[in-house]
């Protein structure tokens, strides 16, 4: 009876371990489900040349039409090295975890002792008898803990592609305002010359003519500014894609996707934030883990050191020793109370954060879904009332300078206030499609949030519109 007690926390023991092993998926199973539905990509571990063959040959198979969003998301996380090293990162956990749920390798004995004649052979087996008893509890914060870096890993991925997502938006935009800052640029540069001529037989006087060429050198550096943000902004791109050599040559499409006929309408935004974001359930969990290190610690204040020893002895002079030994570590100066009340304070903490986490969640994601209405309301009324109304003066004074009522230079100029509507309404739109993906990445974990006075990319007053 006492062998079989003695027994049965070896076998569980021994059933634990066995339960300790590396998962099939390579871990990344809860963080695809996380993940994917936000994404529409899984993520994978890229370890074997074939891995990065594969990898390769899709991305080359996404590069080779115009790039879109989506497109730029699954690049992101089949390319990004950054998040391959963080995929990494967990998969050294999970090799931690499964090390911590296998037993210690017992200790074994053996001594040999010669007195004369006499030999003496001793023989002992040693087995960590407080580990064996405390396996359970450890694995469970063990699972706990691989839990909690799995869901870190999926924010990691939701926070790429949101960034991602936000960098492409902000590409294609600098791309479409180059555009129209270089037919600013014509603009002025058409009126700059003919003024000259005109200065040349005398039909314009200097002040004229130096406000013509004033607007053209302001035209110029408005030119060469955008086209230096267009080139930054394509460089984070890339950063982001993981991109090298001729894979940076992708092509961008010619201008923003048009807004949305209708806007999303999220009353209770809050409470769906609260109940899916990612970082609200890792504070959750981190206190529920803290709560059961609290009770273990409560639990094993005086138990440090626990072993189980067999003994097995033996002399060609007296028959053979068999039996086994417990050593316990006796708490005479150290009760383990500094121990509870350290954990006692870091569970308090755990509250405090998990509190803070949920506090900043519900105001962050107010404020994300704020600046989506606000920036659907603002570009939606440059598109449908200022670009129009632009578009009706131009056309209002084409008719004026046919019937000889207006010169060359008000039309230019005018011109010029049009293409600077049109300006305007691309940096609104992008404003907006920012603001959408702020959202998104607020619904499911903490977004690092646009501005909303982001600088605009304009162009320069005109200057003559009232020669």
């Amino acid at each position: 009876m006492t062998r079989a007690r003695l027994l049965t926390p070896l076998a569980l023991a021994l059933l634990l371990d066995g339960c300790a092993s590396f998962s099939p998926d390579g871990d990344l199973g809860p963080v695809n489900t996380l993940t994917q539905p936000h994404t529409g990509q899984a993520v994978q571990r890229i370890q074997t040349d074939a891995d990065h063959d594969r990898t390769a040959q899709r991305v080359s198979e996404l590069l080779a039409q115009p790039l879109s969003a989506d497109s730029a998301v699954q690049i992101a996380l089949l390319n990004n090295r950054g998040l391959q090293a963080s995929l990494a990162e967990l998969g050294i956990t999970e090799a931690d975890v499964v090390q911590a749920g296998r037993l210690p390798n017992p200790g074994f004995s053996f001594g040999k002792q010669r007195t004369g004649d006499e030999r003496e052979i001793e023989r002992s087996v040693h087995l960590n008898l407080a580990r064996l008893l405390l396996m359970p509890a450890v694995q469970q914060l063990e699972n706990r803990r691989f839990a909690q870096a799995q869901a870190h890993t999926a924010q990691q991925v939701l926070q790429l592609a949101s960034r991602t997502r936000k960098a492409y938006v902000e590409a294609l935009a600098a791309k479409q305002t180059t555009r129209y800052m270089d037919q600013v640029m014509q603009a002025a540069e058409a009126s700059a010359e003919l003024a000259r001529r005109m200065a040349q037989v005398g039909n314009f006087n200097k002040l004229q003519q130096a406000r013509e060429q004033s607007f053209y050198a302001d035209a110029a550096q408005g030119l060469a500014r955008a086209q230096r943000h267009e080139a930054a902004t394509r460089e984070r791109l890339i950063r982001l894609l993981g991109l090298w050599g001729d894979q940076t040559a992708f092509q961008l499409p010619e201008r923003l996707p048009d807004l949305p006929p209708t806007v999303r309408d999220l009353p209770d935004v809050e409470r769906t934030a609260i109940a899916q974001r990612l970082d609200v359930q890792a504070a959750r969990l981190a206190t529920e883990q803290t709560a059961r290190n609290l009770g273990l610690t409560q639990t094993t204040r005086f138990i440090n050191v626990l072993e189980l020893g067999l003994i097995r002895n033996s002399s060609n002079e007296a028959p053979t020793t068999r039996g086994w030994e417990v050593s316990l570590e006796l708490p005479l100066f150290n009760w383990g109370g500094a121990r509870v009340a350290k954990a006692e304070a870091i569970y308090m903490q755990s509250v405090h954060v998990a509190a803070d986490t949920a506090i900043h969640a519900r105001s962050e994601v107010r404020e994300a879904y704020g600046n989506y209405r606000s920036a659907y309301d603002i570009a939606r009324h440059q598109r449908d009332e200022v670009v129009p109304l632009r578009q009706r003066i131009a056309e209002e004074n084409l008719l004026r300078y046919n019937g000889m009522l207006i010169g060359v230079f008000e039309l230019l100029a005018d011109a010029r206030a049009q293409i600077s509507g049109v300006a305007t309404y691309i940096d609104t739109l992008r404003e907006f499609w920012l603001a959408q993906a702020d959202l998104d990445m607020a619904l499911i974990g903490p977004a690092n949030l646009s501005a909303s006075t982001a600088p605009r990319a304009a162009a320069p007053e005109a200057a003559g519109a009232g020669h």
